[in-house]
């Protein structure tokens, strides 16, 4: 196991820069995750980590070795893609040892290794079989074995929950949490998935064209994200952001409805009359009346999508004489159809203001 260190880690193509001052630090023995949208650089950060790609500008350290020119091969990586490659004319037995028997390993170690890893996976009914007399899920941990069994100093994950069903999926992402808490090796996840990264990750590290925007705990970038990209990746439904003006102490949606600052809020928004910023709320602090009400006090909304989840609904609306859409999250007991509508009330002790342009949280 080691501590993994990245010093300003950049990585060009055809003089294009996809990742640039990439710096943070895996504890040794931590799981980390990095997310973010679809070519935001995660997976070339996971391949430069792993020696696949090579480093442009920076440094990358396990412990205090620098290894930005020591090859893969020598790295004492393993990775896991989203491709699980296995070997289809070799059984799992034979997959799991193929990596050990090439190095020398002797026998009766492989066999104690195999059969270590195939029972903290359950698989060890499964070493006689070939991959394609396998499930999806059975295979991605057969995949898991083989790169656990090398007992490797860093643990790289690409996606590989993406081929999944949804059941199999949460499912397997317990059983990688607990398999991570056996074994202890160092590993960095790479997902898009917010949902995986925020149940897996020690820390987690929100990337977005090509840049880290924050790092922190699950909880840390949930309550306190620093900007709005942020705010809105992670979150499900994603939080709402709605055009506010201030004017005179208050801020006003679509030039009709106030709300009024707060003392802390007045100490931090610069008294500027028109000045405009965006407003962000979670849907699970939005307040919404129990009975329809059309009146013209307060903010109205007009149902337009209702989502039954079970335990509770997901409810897309639109504020009344305006094009800003907000999503709502409530009991299962609330009663509503398409095109109701209701009273609407934001708490402004549960918002974040951030600047238009940059997206930067005040």
């Amino acid at each position: 196991m080691a501590t993994v260190t990245l010093e300003n880690i950049a990585r060009s193509f055809n003089q294009v820069k996809v990742i640039s001052d990439i710096t943070f630090q895996v504890p040794d023995g931590e799981f980390w995750v990095l997310v973010g949208p679809s070519g935001c650089g995660k997976s070339t950060i996971l391949r430069s980590i792993a020696g696949l790609d090579e480093i442009t500008e920076g440094n990358l350290y396990f412990d205090r070795t620098l290894m930005n020119t020591i090859p893969a091969r020598e790295r004492d990586v393993a990775m896991v893609f989203q491709n699980y490659a296995l070997y289809p004319h070799l059984t799992v037995a034979q997959n799991l040892s193929f990596g050990l028997k090439m190095r020398g390993i002797n026998k009766s170690v492989i066999t104690e290794k195999v059969e270590f890893v195939s029972q903290i996976l359950d698989i060890n009914h499964l070493l006689h079989r070939k991959p394609k007399d396998l499930s999806g899920g059975q295979q991605q941990r057969v995949a898991l074995g083989r790169a656990i069994i090398r007992q490797p100093k860093v643990f790289l994950l690409d996606e590989p929950l993406s081929n999944l069903d949804a059941q199999l999926r949460d499912q397997t992402r317990t059983e990688l949490k607990k398999l991570h808490n056996k074994v202890g090796i160092t590993t960095i996840y790479v997902t898009h998935d917010q949902v995986e990264a925020m149940t897996l990750g020690d820390r987690i590290v929100v990337l977005d064209q090509g840049k880290i925007q924050q790092i922190g705990t699950p909880a840390q970038i949930y309550d306190n994200p620093v900007n709005r990209m942020v705010a809105t990746f992670l979150g499900t439904p994603a939080m709402n952001i709605i055009p506010v003006t201030y004017h005179d102490g208050a801020l006003w949606i679509n030039q009709q409805q106030s709300l009024p600052l707060t003392p802390y809020w007045k100490e931090k928004i610069p008294p500027h009359n028109g000045q405009g910023w965006d407003l962000g709320i979670r849907p699970e602090y939005i307040n919404v009346s129990i009975e329809s009400d059309s009146s013209d006090n307060g903010i109205i909304a007009q149902i337009e999508v209702i989502e039954p989840l079970g335990k509770e609904i997901l409810v897309g609306a639109t504020i009344v004489d305006s094009e800003i859409n907000i999503n709502l999250q409530l009991p299962m007991k609330w009663k509503g159809e398409r095109f109701d509508r209701f009273k609407i009330e934001f708490s402004l002790d549960h918002s974040y203001i951030f600047e238009p342009i940059s997206g930067n949280r005040i």
